[in-house]
Order: C-alpha cells, then sequence, then structure tokens
C-alpha cells in the first residue's frame, strides 16, 4: 500500500511539473504589446496603421518605414498622398513654422443639401482632422530662406476650392507682398467646391487676380502639383507658377481620364494626364522626387535670389 501511494505521489508530482511548464510555456508564447498575441482566445486585432500596403507594387512595409522614406514606397517610388502637415515637416527647416489665417473657417451660407446637409459634412470632418478647411497658410524657412507655403488637405472634401480656400490663398498673397517673400503652393485637389456653387467658382478668378500683384512685384511663385490635381485649380493658380513642377505619377488635368474617354469615345495614350506625360508635351518645367524635394526648392530660391 505504502508503494503505491508512493507512486501516486510521484505521479502527482511529476503531473504538476509538466502543469506548470505548461504554463511557463503559454507564457513565454504569449505578447503583452497591444495588439500582438498568440493566444486565441486573448487574440485582437492587429492595431490600425502598423503596416501600409503600396497600390502601386503591393510592397508591404511598416508605417514607420514608409514615413522615414517620406512615404515614398521602398521598391517602386510610388509616392503616396500626404497632407499639409507631412509637407510642412519634410520642407521646413527643423519641422518649425508658423500657421497663418488658422481661423478662418468653411460655412454654409447657402444652406446646402445634397445626400446630407453641407454644415453637418462640414461638422463632421473638422471632428474627424481638426482641418478648419482644405488649405493650410504656413511661413517658415527652407534651408535659412524664408517662405510662404499653401498646401492642400484632400482629407478635407477632396481638397476641393472653396470661397476659404480662396480667402487664405488671397491673405498669403498679401502677407507675401507685404513681407517681400516668395510663395509656394502645394496643390493636390479634385476641383471646385460645388456645394458653394458660384462662389467657389468665383475663386479661380480671384485666385488668378492675386497672382498678377505678386507678379507685378517680381516676387516668385512656385506651383507644385501632386496627385491629383484636377478641375478649378489646373484651370486657375495651379498653371500659373513661374515654375510649374511635380511629383512623379501625380495626375493631373482638368477633367479625369474616364470622364474624357468616355466623352471622346477613344482610348487614351498611355500615361495620359501622369506628370510625365505632361513634362513630356510642355505643361511642366520639371518632375521633383519628394526624397530631394526641399534640395530642389533650395535651388530655386537661391536662384530667384540672384
Amino acid at each position: 500500500m505504502k508503494r503505491d501511494a508512493d507512486i501516486d505521489t510521484n505521479l502527482s508530482g511529476e503531473e504538476s511539473e509538466e502543469t506548470a511548464a505548461a504554463e511557463q510555456r503559454s507564457k513565454w508564447y504569449k505578447r503583452f504589446r497591444k495588439g500582438i498575441t498568440t493566444s486565441t482566445a486573448d487574440k485582437k486585432e492587429t492595431p490600425e496603421g502598423l503596416w501600409s500596403k503600396c497600390p502601386e507594387c503591393n510592397y508591404i512595409c511598416t508605417t514607420t518605414e514608409l514615413k522615414e522614406n517620406l512615404f515614398v514606397c521602398p521598391k517602386c517610388n510610388y509616392h503616396h498622398r500626404i497632407g499639409s502637415e507631412e509637407y510642412y515637416d519634410i520642407v521646413f527647416d527643423n519641422r518649425t513654422y508658423d500657421e497663418l489665417f488658422d481661423n478662418i473657417i468653411s460655412k454654409d451660407f447657402l444652406h446646402f443639401t445634397d445626400l446630407k446637409p453641407y454644415q453637418k459634412r462640414l461638422d463632421e470632418i473638422h471632428a474627424k482632422t481638426d482641418l478648419k478647411d482644405s488649405m493650410r497658410v504656413a511661413t517658415g524657412k527652407i534651408s535659412g530662406n524664408d517662405i510662404v507655403v499653401a498646401c492642400m488637405d484632400f482629407e478635407f472634401i477632396g481638397g476641393s476650392l472653396g470661397s476659404v480656400m480662396g480667402e487664405k490663398f488671397s491673405r498669403a498673397v498679401d502677407y507675401c507682398l507685404a513681407h517681400r517673400l516668395p510663395f509656394l503652393v502645394i496643390s493636390k485637389s479634385g476641383g471646385a467646391r460645388m456645394m458653394e456653387s458660384a462662389f467657389s467658382l468665383m475663386q479661380l478668378a480671384k485666385t488668378s487676380g492675386k497672382l498678377s500683384q505678386l507678379s507685378d512685384a517680381k516676387l516668385p511663385y512656385i506651383s507644385l502639383l501632386t496627385d491629383p490635381t484636377f478641375g478649378g485649380i489646373s484651370a486657375s493658380f495651379g498653371m500659373l507658377g513661374d515654375l510649374n513642377i511635380a511629383e512623379p505619377g501625380a495626375l493631373i488635368g482638368f477633367a479625369g481620364p474616364r470622364v474624357i474617354k468616355e466623352t471622346i469615345k477613344k482610348d487614351l495614350p498611355e500615361g495620359f494626364q501622369r506628370s510625365e506625360f505632361l513634362l513630356e508635351h510642355g505643361f511642366l518645367d520639371f518632375i521633383v522626387d519628394r526624397k530631394i524635394l526641399k534640395e530642389k526648392l533650395t535651388q530655386l530660391l537661391l536662384l530667384f535670389k540672384n
């Protein structure tokens, strides 16, 4: 009987050791970092924004790697769409700048309604993005050279041109005139904001007129066209730069390629409306890779100074 008891005790001890070892293995495999675990019961979704997939070549990399490469695909050089904050971090010295006219906010003065009231659409975007409108204006230094930069945010109703963008653009030109500064506009837009009707279309003439004042004062205006730039932007200040430059592969035009193809009932040339196509046909001065954008802008500013 004693021998049987000893055997039972040994077996119980062995079972306890195996249970403890299994628990230890389970703890070793489990990751306590948020969103990463091998336990089926505790499994969570991968944190949003951890990985990025290139829409051009399907290359997958971490968002951190993509950001370090200035949001340019490390494999195929595809330029991902970015907003004003990212561009300002790229071009301004030490990522330091002062935002101008950030107190101007879009308003539904026509009480326009399509699928939803325009004001409700604005309120939702303000809450989601903290953006006041589709353009931000800032002043800072590029390699020690003072400059005013206006950059569009496609996230705000497709970067559309409305009364607030036109007003910010005009005030930016006035600021350049008062301080004798060059002006850079980074365009990314689907065109005029139809919820503002004729008030939106009026901005084409307004912004073009302000640029004539900048020209009369002999202050440089550089237009950087990014993907996509269409409609009223390309029909006004987008193509009126002393230098019109673009990022690689950017879609630029008035009407989109699908609209044109359906209208003329013909196939379009390969690469139609891409920046390389426009450069070949004389619409652009040159194409600049985002990774050397600041370097190129520095060269241009020094050239205009001389």
